[in-house]
Order: C-alpha cells, then sequence, then structure tokens
C-alpha cells in the first residue's frame, strides 16, 4: 500500500487557525463566552446544509453497501472518532438493526472513547491494523473523520479502504489537496476558526456530528426503516422506548393502548411487524416474510395511512399469498 511521507504544515490547517472574534476570550464574563460560542456554533448548521447534495450521495453510498448486506463503518481520531461511535452506537435502538451493521473503529481502541489517547491519532499502522480486524472490505462503506483533514490514523484508514475495494466516505473541517482521490465521496465542511483555536470539539465535531446524523438517518430512511417522521423499527428495550413504540401503532391504527401494547408483544416487540399484523390480517411470521418480500417499506405494504382512515396497499393475491393461501 501506498504510504503518505510528507507531513503537514499544521500551522495553514483552518482547525488550527486563531479566531478574531475570541482574541480577548479570557476577559469576557461567562455569558459573553456563551453568546460567542453559540453565534459560532451556528456557523456548523451553515457549513452543514452548504453541502447537503455531498452529503445525499454519501447517504445514497451507505444505503447501497448496506442494502446489499454491507455494514458502516466509521473510523476516526479523539472527537471524530467518538462521534464516529456514539452514531454507530445509537443506530441499533433507532433503526432496530444489529450491532454489527454500523461499526465504530477508534483511534487508541475502546478505552480512548472515555479516556484521551490522543497520540494514537498519528498511528497509521494501527489503523490498519484495526480495519483488517473487523475484515473491512467491497461489501462495506468505510466513513472516515478528521476534522483537521490530515489525521494519520484517519488518512491511512482510507487509504486501506480504498484499497480493499470498499465505499468511502471523508468527512473533514479542513482543506486537504488530493483527497478527493483518497475518497469516492468527500465532504470539506468550511467551519473556520474554533472560539479555542485548535479545539476542533466545538464547531468542528458539531458539525460533524449533523453531518453522520444525516448520513446515517438518510440512509435507514431509505431502507424503509422509518414510516413518515416515525421510528417505526425501534427496539423497545426500556419503558421509554416501549411507550413509543405504543404510540407508534397506536396513531397509525387507532387501538388503545393496552391493545396495541398486546398486539406489539405478540409481534415479537417489533412495531413494524404489528403494523403489518393489523392491516394485512396476518400472523406474525408471514408479517415478518412480507416485510422481507418488500425490503422492509412498510409503505409498500400497507399504503398511506392516518389515524382515521388506513389505506392498506395489499391486493387481494398478495393478501392470499400473505396468509399462504
Amino acid at each position: 500500500m501506498p504510504r503518505r511521507s510528507t507531513a503537514p504544515d499544521y500551522a495553514q490547517l483552518p482547525t488550527e487557525a486563531v479566531n478574531p472574534r475570541s482574541t480577548r476570550l479570557d476577559t469576557m464574563p461567562a455569558e459573553a463566552v456563551v453568546r460567542l460560542m453559540l453565534s459560532e456554533e451556528a456557523k456548523s448548521v451553515k457549513a452543514a446544509a452548504g453541502k447537503a447534495e455531498t452529503i445525499g450521495r454519501a447517504a445514497d453510498l451507505v444505503a447501497q453497501r448496506l442494502a446489499s448486506g454491507g455494514r458502516l463503518i466509521y473510523v476516526g481520531a479523539g472527537t471524530s472518532g467518538r462521534l464516529g461511535t456514539l452514531d454507530a452506537v445509537e443506530c441499533v435502538p433507532t433503526f432496530g438493526i444489529p450491532p454489527s451493521r454500523v461499526v465504530g473503529v477508534m483511534a487508541g481502541g475502546p478505552q480512548a472513547l472515555t479516556r484521551s489517547v490522543e497520540g494514537a491519532e498519528d498511528n497509521a499502522r494501527d489503523a490498519e491494523q484495526r480495519l483488517r480486524r473487523v475484515a473491512a472490505g467491497p461489501a462495506d462503506a468505510v466513513c472516515c473523520i478528521a476534522a483537521s483533514g490530515v489525521t494519520p490514523f484517519a488518512r491511512a484508514a482510507l487509504e486501506y479502504a480504498r484499497f480493499r475495494r470498499a465505499g468511502t466516505i471523508f468527512v473533514t473541517c479542513g482543506r486537504v489537496d488530493g483527497v478527493s482521490q483518497l475518497a469516492d465521496v468527500v465532504i470539506e465542511l468550511p467551519t473556520g476558526p474554533e472560539v479555542i483555536a485548535g479545539s476542533t470539539r466545538l464547531k468542528a465535531g458539531t458539525a460533524t456530528k449533523i453531518v453522520l446524523n444525516a448520513i446515517s438517518t438518510a440512509a435507514f430512511v431509505m431502507l424503509g426503516k422509518t414510516y413518515g417522521g416515525l421510528m417505526v423499527d425501534v427496539r423497545p428495550t426500556n419503558a421509554k422506548l416501549w411507550a413509543r413504540a405504543v404510540r407508534i401503532v397506536t396513531s397509525l391504527t387507532g387501538l388503545p393502548d393496552d391493545a396495541a401494547l398486546k398486539l406489539i408483544q405478540r409481534a415479537g416487540g417489533r412495531a413494524k411487524v404489528a403494523l403489518v399484523m393489523h392491516h394485512t390480517g396476518v400472523n406474525a411470521a408471514r408479517a415478518r416474510d412480507l416485510l422481507i418480500a418488500n425490503k422492509g417499506s412498510l409503505r409498500a405494504i400497507v399504503g398511506d395511512m392516518d389515524d382515521e382512515h388506513p389505506r392498506p396497499n395489499l391486493d387481494e393475491e398478495g393478501r392470499a399469498a400473505a396468509k399462504g393461501a
């Protein structure tokens, strides 16, 4: 594999620049510091919004790989790695997927999630080893995150993922020459200098979180993991999520809460399965088969629904097949 030999000029990185608005930060009262920070943080949303088309292409790439049985693998160091791992973890209950489908690879290993191991970001060899360990390959989408754009761990992971013919995405708040040759989709976020120079857990971190949210959410929406704005594939693993699942089923069936709860329980704790059961009159096993046949899309099976007039989209032939007739 090729190796990058030239060291970056860190002083020239946008993320290392001094913010002219914070030159007297240490003399400001707390409220003024907060107002300055919030004003600067608003630029993160603007930076992400300006890259909507590119973020959409990244989501398309991820959805295609996931639909074919691959994974989304986030890779990063420091704040970037923690944000990638956070998104990976949170996709599991939100979209009802196995933890193996979205994976976080963190420089320094799991202990770096709760304790700073900042030197790990310079370990390019470790990046390759970690991607080998998770067997990153052609079926996967690998999203490497580096606020500065030059983090050796992230760049080495990107090169290795490309070498392994994985789909590649690079998310950065820096400007890096030639990076477009290293990834299928490059998302450059012009967040500008931080209130504290170089502290990329601030604006850069916020922008990165927005982008990762958008990539994974859009990808899973395209994979049928929602119905409208409802997380119909939610995994009810605690009281709050059970209550949410009941509300979803109640809102799309008109059933009272107790009946909706019983229906979800009969569906094995899956709100989407419960909805298919209710609107097509099939049992849980047949509802799951229908969802598999329709690539997980609830709308493809039941059509448009509202609180008063659910309109199933299943014709008589499909209903008979679902019942095993």
